[in-house]
């Protein structure tokens, strides 16, 4: 059992490599792949019960603490994404199925990657495991209503099918995992153990299967939907930091906002777009998958190097005391 632990480490900490060496095999061997796409929702609802089982009720704790800095986080979440997806499908002026994807990715909640980043940031973890968990439970309500609102124009959105897709691939394997984890205890640490390598291996498919079955359109305008991608995640960072720094946060709050704003559920965005929309919509939310975690690994290489000068002042102060 250790090594199997020690194997899911050395495969959560290098997640971004996995994703992209497999986007890259399926792009040019798709037909190894395609048959994945039947896998795609239970696989998501695998990785949503895993997150279950990890969530205990002193994670909702910052919640009670500090309710309007993790008000402002999802907030800040449910409107940059979104809105900047927005701005940008009209600014490239993308085709309709492309568009739908975009703004699907852009109204997910914020991704299951975004609190190790911000542990590795040295951000407030606390501050970001509470975003994470208010946007995923929000989401049944809010992303099938932004999805509505926003992406209309390009496509028919039914509010209702979105609704109970999320209900069933996310808020239900969620309370599921939270009640396994009360009835059984300690008994399930063995599980949450693995649980990194099971979610690792289980994004892989869902992105191997996506750019399979949209390998043709990929080779077509990747490099388009690629640029788009690259943009919104780079926006949604740099929006999230500065939403902090606009309402005078500490640096490693700040750090949190950028990166949980910043860091969608493509995993979700995919398996949504697949199931309502088409293999091309579902492209945005596979190349965001691979793109998110290679950005969110460099910036909180940076962050990590940054220091708050108040709190260097205050420990040049005590060093003298």
């Amino acid at each position: 059992m250790r090594a199997l632990a020690a194997l899911s480490r050395f495969v959560g900490n290098t997640f971004a490599y996995w994703v992209l060496i497999f986007a890259v095999l399926a792009f040019f061997q798709p037909g190894w792949f395609v048959g994945l796409k039947g896998a795609i929702v239970p696989l998501l609802g695998l990785v949503m019960f895993g997150m279950g089982l990890t969530l205990k009720l002193e994670d909702f704790a910052e919640v009670a603490r500090h309710p309007w800095r993790v008000a402002l986080g999802v907030v800040a979440h449910f409107v940059i994404m979104p809105g900047v997806a927005w701005v940008l499908c009209q600014a490239f002026h993308l085709p309709p199925e492309i568009a739908v994807g975009v703004i699907l990715v852009g109204c997910c909640p914020s991704g299951t990657s975004s609190n190790v980043m911000t542990w590795l940031a040295r951000g407030d973890l606390a501050l970001s495991v509470a975003i994470a968990a208010v946007t995923t439970l929000l989401a049944p309500l809010l992303t099938p209503a932004l999805i509505w609102l926003l992406a209309s124009a390009w496509l028919p959105v039914s509010f209702m099918e979105l609704f109970w897709s999320i209900l069933q691939v996310v808020l239900l394997p969620i309370v599921l995992g939270v009640l396994a984890q009360r009835l059984l205890g300690q008994r399930v640490q063995h599980a949450v153990e693995v649980l990194p390598l099971v979610s690792v291996v289980s994004i892989v498919i869902i992105v191997t299967a996506v750019v399979a079955a949209s390998q043709a359109k990929i080779a077509e305008s990747g490099l388009l939907i690629m640029a788009v991608v690259m943009l919104h995640n780079s926006f949604g960072y740099l929006l999230g930091y500065f939403t902090g720094r606009l309402f005078k946060l500490p640096l490693a709050q700040r750090k949190s906002l950028a990166l949980e704003v910043g860091m969608q559920n493509s995993g979700l965005g995919a398996a949504l777009a697949s199931a309502h929309f088409s293999p091309l919509a579902a492209v945005p939310s596979a190349l965001f998958s691979v793109w998110h975690n290679i950005s969110g690994a460099l910036l909180s290489t940076y962050f990590r190097r940054m220091e708050d000068p108040a709190e260097q002042k205050l420990e040049i102060q005590r060093g003298h005391d």
